[in-house]
């Protein structure tokens, strides 16, 4: 009984906030955490369908803020796609946000398969829901600074569920996240974090949003000349700092580190 109560109230959270469209899902998401939004709940989750928790899911760091994923069943995703990162070998679904022309294009490669803008041009949120072989990508709608004003739901935090991890890219996130957008974002396993100390905004903000989010790992992105030790050192000593050789790693649901690790890649 308490834990249909719970249920309950997620479910009157996520339909009372218009960033959410839980009723549109083609299938539950398995990282919605109730934790974060309700006393006393836990987490609840269901596998989408395709979806198999068994797999390596690999990263590579394309450039600015694109990153490489590719799906144990080879689905290759990237990241704010202009075209001028990640596009060799052409990737089967891209996603994208309009703060600048360096996190999107509107000349797509006809091979590309999806492609999922952030922002929706007739109007309105962005609503992404969909499965693609092994993964389920879906998306939380964010507001836009363009010209000193916020536009509403000019762009998107990304969500990719795929063998059973959960993972986030934050794109080009303009202002701070409020207890709804992170009960709908739910548990991320890796998130995708912009560290450029301004143009989205301030490194103590997003630090705050990164402490928040508490993932596994933390890939940091869209940094310009701001000094990475500026964000990893400023993280505090409850997360650990990985700096790699590579642009690329390989992880798994049980290769996730134990401790909150911010992995940073050659070329960050």
């Amino acid at each position: 009984m308490r834990m249909l109560t719970a249920v309950a109230a997620l479910v009157a959270l996520l339909f009372g906030m218009p960033h959410a469209f839980a009723q549109e899902d083609p299938v539950p998401s398995s990282c919605v955490a109730m934790a974060n939004a309700l006393p006393a709940a836990t987490y609840i989750g269901f596998a989408p369908t395709g979806a198999t928790s068994r797999g390596e899911v690999r990263f590579t760091y394309a450039g600015h803020s694109t990153y490489i994923i590719e799906t144990p069943a080879g689905v290759r995703i990237a990241t704010d796609f202009s075209g001028v990162y990640g596009s060799d070998p052409l990737p089967r679904v891209v996603t994208m946000n309009k703060a600048h022309r360096t996190h999107y294009t509107d000349f797509v490669d006809p091979g590309i398969e999806y492609v999922l803008r952030g922002w929706n041009p007739d109007g309105g949120p962005a609503k992404h829901r969909l499965v693609v072989d092994d993964v389920y990508i879906r998306n939380v709608p964010t507001d836009i600074r363009r010209f000193d004003q916020m536009e509403k739901d000019g762009n998107s935090i990304f969500i990719f569920e795929v063998a059973g991890l959960c993972i986030g890219h934050l794109g080009h996130l303009h202002h701070d996240l409020e207890d709804a957008h992170y009960a709908a974002i739910g548990r991320l396993d890796v998130v995708m974090v912009p560290v450029d100390g301004g143009m989205t905004q301030s490194l103590a903000n997003m630090r705050e949003i990164t402490r928040r989010l508490y993932s596994s790992v933390v890939l940091p992105m869209h940094r310009h000349s701001t000094p990475l030790e500026e964000f990893t050192l400023g993280m505090g000593e409850g997360f650990a700092i990985d700096f790699r050789e590579s642009r690329s790693f390989s992880l798994s649901l049980t290769t996730l580190p134990d401790r909150p690790t911010i992995i940073v890649l050659d070329g960050v």
